[in-house]
């Protein structure tokens, strides 16, 4: 599993170039834990063999060999790159998840449940807006 998600990060910056930087949506996301809209993200659907990467610092996190589509309307994946994603506890709207944070730079991109599919039995739900994705060429 990732390791906790801690307060300081490689890449860090002010609020205001993380602004500049991001389009509106992947700022609300990946600066603010915020959640986009199910079945918005192109990403769900991309079949092609590549990485995805976090839309805040380009750090690979998932490969496509491990990107399954769960039938909830984001792109999922049972397991992240070897020491690319963190994790911490997420007591929001009066439940407790695990949410995933890019090691990297703190970007926050979705949480992580334990009802995926085999090898791992985890879905690393990830909100596409803020992912990138780099076909393999």
């Amino acid at each position: 599993m990732a390791q906790p998600a801690e307060e300081t990060f490689e890449v860090n910056k002010p609020e205001s170039e993380w602004k500049a930087q991001l389009s509106p949506a992947a700022f609300r996301v990946l600066r603010q834990h915020g959640t986009e809209r199910a079945g918005t993200s192109p990403l769900d659907h991309e079949k092609r063999p590549g990485t995805f990467l976090c839309g805040g610092c380009a750090l690979p996190l998932f490969s496509s060999e491990a990107k399954f589509d769960s039938g909830t309307g984001w792109p999922s994946f049972f397991q992240p790159l070897p020491d690319a994603v963190r994790t911490r506890s997420d007591r929001s709207l009066f439940m407790e998840r695990t949410e995933v944070h890019c090691r990297r730079c703190g970007g926050h991109l979705g949480h992580v449940f334990d009802d995926g599919p085999p090898p791992t039995g985890q879905r690393y739900c990830m909100n596409g807006v803020a992912l990138g994705f780099e076909p393999r060429g």
